[in-house]
C-alpha cells in the first residue's frame, strides 16, 4: 500500500468515523485513568475479565449463548422456538380489516343506515363493496379482495381483535415495531437478533425491505439503545426497469457499489484491516462507543457480504415460473413480489427477521378503486410466498404476519372511504408454529372495537417473540439504570393459537 493510499484510507476513516481533525483532543485525567493507575492497574485487570466472562450491564439475553466478540453469533433461546425467523409483511397506512379479513354481515344489511355508536355519531354505515367467501377446510371468511391468498386460509391464524392506544399514523407504526410512540426504542427485528443472533454471518440478521414506505422513519428498524450491530439492513427494490435497474436480473436496488472495482481482495482486505486497527484504537482511547463499535462491525460485514448478497438479490437464477407464480411482470405486481421473493431468498440464507414494506393503504376516500389496487399489488406475491416457503419446506419455521399499524371505521368518510380505527383491526400470521385455519378474537358485529380475547399491540409482540423461543419477560437490556424490555410491563401471550 503506498502513500497516497494511506492517505486515502486515514481521510475516509476521518470522515466514516466523525473524528474532526480540526478539534484539538485534551485528555484529562479521567476517573478510567485513575483506576488504570492504582495499584499498578490490577484492579482494572480484574474487572476486565470479569466483565468479559459475565457480560456485565446486560449486554446479553439472559439465558442466551454468543460472545461479546461477535454479537450476531448465533444464541440459543429461553426455551425450544417454534419459529427460526420471521417475514413481516407491514402494510401501511392501516388497511382496512372490514373489507378485507374481517366478515361482518351486520354491517353489510345495515348499509347506509345512521351510525349511533362510538365514534363519529351519525355518520352513515357502509358495507364493503367486495363479497366474502368461505375458504379451506376451516371454512374462514376472506374477502374477493384476497382471493389467491385466501388459498391459503388453513395454513392462516386472523388475528380479529387487534387493538393499539393512537389513530394517527406515525405513532401507531412505532408502536408496531417497537412498542412504543413516545420514545425511542429498539425495534422488534432488533429485539429479535439481539435475544437469537443470526444464522448467516456473511449477511444482516436484520433486513428491511423498502422501510420508507411506512413514513415512520428509521425509528421502526432501529436498534435505539441496544448494540448498533442490531439494526435492520435497508434493502430497496424496485419494479424492473426502475433507476437503471435490469428487467432481465430484477437486482435490488441497494448496495449498488458492493464490490469495489479498483482493488483485489487482498488489497481491500489489507485497507480494511489498516481502517479497523484505527478505529479500535480509537475505541480504546474513548473507553468504548457504540458508534464506533457498529462502525467497527458494519465494516466487517460489508466485507463479508460482497461474496453473497450479490448471489441473494440477483433473481435470474429462479425459473420462469416462479417469477409467474410471484407475478413478476406483471404491472399490478411486479414490484411487491420481488420484494417478497427477495424476502424468501434472504429466509432461505439465514437471515433472522425480515420486513416488507407496501404503502398506501390510507383510504380516507377512493377506496373502491385504491384498495382494489393495493390489493392486487400484494395478493399474488403474498399468496405465492406462502406456497413457496411451503413447498421448500420452510413455513413450518417460519412466521410469516400481515397488517398494518390500525384498521379502519365501519362508517364512511368523504362517501367513499373510510377513517382510522385503532380500536379494532385484523393481523395474520402463518406458519411459524400457529394454529391454522383459525379466526382468534372478535371486534363488535360493526367491526369497531376488539370485544372478545382482545390482542393490544404488547400482547402480539409477547407472542411474536415466543414462538421465537424468547419470554418477553426475560429478554431485557440494562440501560439508564434500569431494565427495558420490548413489551414494557405489558404483554400476554395468545397461548390459544400456538399449535
Amino acid at each position: 500500500m503506498n502513500d497516497s493510499s494511506i492517505g486515502l484510507v486515514v481521510l475516509n476513516l476521518i470522515k466514516e468515523s466523525h473524528m474532526d481533525c480540526c478539534r484539538t483532543r485534551q485528555y484529562l485525567y479521567t476517573r478510567r485513568d485513575a483506576l488504570r493507575s492504582i495499584s499498578s492497574g490490577f484492579g482494572l485487570l480484574a474487572f476486565a475479565g470479569l466483565a468479559a466472562a459475565q457480560d456485565v450491564g446486560g449486554s446479553r439475553a439472559p439465558g442466551a449463548g454468543g460472545t461479546s466478540d461477535n454479537p450476531l453469533a448465533p444464541k440459543a433461546g429461553h426455551f425450544a422456538a417454534k419459529a427460526k425467523r420471521v417475514i413481516f409483511l407491514c402494510m401501511a397506512g392501516g388497511p382496512s380489516h372490514l373489507d378485507t379479513f374481517d366478515y361482518k354481515p351486520d354491517l353489510i344489511s345495515a348499509d347506509g343506515q345512521s351510525y349511533a355508536g362510538r365514534g363519529r355519531q351519525g355518520a352513515r354505515l357502509l358495507a364493503p363493496p367486495w363479497k366474502f367467501k368461505q375458504y379451506g377446510r376451516s371454512g374462514l371468511w376472506v374477502s374477493d379482495l384476497f382471493a389467491q391468498t385466501a388459498k391459503h386460509a388453513d395454513e392462516m391464524c386472523l388475528l380479529r381483535s387487534m387493538h393499539t392506544d393512537v389513530p394517527a399514523h406515525a405513532q401507531a407504526m412505532l408502536k408496531t415495531h417497537t412498542g412504543s410512540f413516545q420514545f425511542v426504542r429498539p425495534s422488534l427485528g432488533a429485539w429479535s437478533l439481539y435475544g437469537l443472533g443470526t444464522l448467516n454471518s456473511n449477511l444482516p440478521g436484520f433486513v428491511v425491505i423498502n422501510p420508507r414506505a411506512s413514513g415512520a422513519g428509521t425509528q421502526t428498524y432501529g436498534s435505539a439503545f441496544l448494540p448498533a450491530a442490531y439494526q435492520g439492513s435497508e434493502v430497496n427494490v424496485g419494479a424492473a426497469g426502475r433507476r437503471g435497474q435490469r428487467a432481465d436480473r430484477g437486482q435490488a436496488e441497494a448496495y449498488p457499489n458492493i464490490a469495489p472495482v479498483h482493488l483485489s481482495e487482498g488489497a481491500q482486505r489489507e485497507q480494511l484491516d489498516f481502517v479497523q486497527k484505527l478505529n479500535r484504537e480509537e475505541l480504546r482511547r474513548e473507553g468504548g462507543d457504540d458508534q464506533v463499535e457498529g462502525v467497527i462491525g458494519s465494516y466487517e460485514l460489508a466485507f463479508r457480504m460482497q461474496a453473497e448478497i450479490p448471489e441473494v438479490i440477483d433473481i435470474s437464477d429462479e425459473k420462469q415460473s416462479t417469477l409467474e407464480e410471484y407475478g413478476i411482470g406483471e404491472q399490478a405486481s411486479d414490484g411487491f413480489g420481488r420484494q417478497c421473493l427477495l424476502a424468501r431468498r434472504l429466509a432461505e440464507k439465514g437471515v433472522r427477521f425480515i420486513e416488507v414494506t407496501q404503502g398506501g393503504w390510507d383510504t380516507h376516500r377512493n377506496m373502491r378503486e385504491d384498495l382494489e389496487r393495493q390489493s392486487a399489488a400484494v395478493d399474488k406475491p403474498v399468496a405465492a410466498l406462502l406456497a413457496d416457503l411451503k413447498r421448500r419446506g420452510m413455513l413450518k419455521d417460519t412466521l410469516v404476519i400481515w397488517g398494518g399499524e390500525f384498521g379502519r371505521t365501519p362508517y364512511a368518510q368523504n362517501g367513499d372511504g373510510r377513517d382510522h380505527n385503532h380500536k379494532g383491526y385484523t393481523m395474520w400470521m402463518a406458519g411459524g408454529g400457529v394454529k391454522g385455519g383459525m379466526s382468534y378474537g372478535s371486534t363488535d358485529e360493526l367491526g369497531y372495537e376488539s370485544v372478545d380475547n382482545k390482542m393490544h399491540i404488547h400482547d402480539w409482540h409477547a407472542t411474536v417473540l415466543h414462538l421465537m423461543g424468547l419470554d418477553h419477560e426475560k429478554l431485557t437490556y440494562n440501560y439508564a439504570g434500569r431494565d427495558f424490555r420490548l413489551t414494557e410491563v405489558y404483554g400476554n401471550v395468545a397461548k390459544g393459537i400456538i399449535a
